[in-house]
């Protein structure tokens, strides 16, 4: 049997926020870790993988409905991650 080899990716939280009549929003954590939705994912925290992003996700209240998604190819990943 072949070993899976487990690559990490990185990864942000993303939530539609159905009041904006569907617009995706992304988890930004701030200087004291208090989270708020940014509109651009180039804003968002990046996790070092989707099972932390995942981990996030399903920290939040469960009316937001989050979850988390691979890091956008177009944007550069950041050098700090969550």
């Amino acid at each position: 049997m072949t070993e899976m080899n487990h690559i990490p990716h990185v990864a942000i939280v993303s939530r539609c926020d159905n009041l904006r009549h569907g617009k995706e929003q992304f988890l930004q954590y701030g200087a004291q870790d208090t989270p708020r939705w940014v509109d651009q994912p180039e804003g968002a925290t990046a996790f070092e993988s989707m099972r932390e992003a995942t981990r996030a996700a399903i920290r939040l209240p469960a009316d937001l409905r989050a979850y988390s998604l691979p890091w956008p190819l177009e944007i550069p990943p950041p050098r700090h991650l969550h």
